[in-house]
């Protein structure tokens, strides 16, 4: 549990190693494929599509708006058929997405 109460998210899981090999066009080794099965997440999943009006490229964000839509769209696929729930943050400001992500994960459990 997080100093301030709050239990912590992680931002990329196995999941999204299956994704990204998916995206790439390469076959998934099996013990990536069972650790995503494994290891589970808390089945619901935040996701973030790519928000056309505020997007853009600098040196930690390369791809295209183009290769960002795939992307997402590769690592829905893969939580989705893992049995996860999406969860779509909704297209706000930072503090309403914030509110949003509180609300819907409800308060921390230790």
């Amino acid at each position: 549990m997080g100093s301030e109460g709050v239990a912590p998210r992680a931002s990329r899981g196995v999941p999204d190693t299956l994704g990204y090999l998916r995206l790439s066009g390469l076959p998934a080794p099996q013990h990536v494929s069972s650790a995503a099965k494994r290891f589970r997440y808390n089945p619901r999943v935040f996701v973030a599509h790519p928000w056309p009006d505020i997007f853009a490229q600098d040196e930690e964000r390369r791809q295209t708006l183009d290769e960002a839509e795939r992307t997402y769209l590769a690592l829905a696929d893969v939580y989705t058929e893992l049995g996860y729930e999406l969860v779509p943050l909704p297209l706000a400001p930072v503090e309403a997405r914030l509110r949003f992500v509180l609300a819907q994960a409800g308060p921390a459990q230790a």
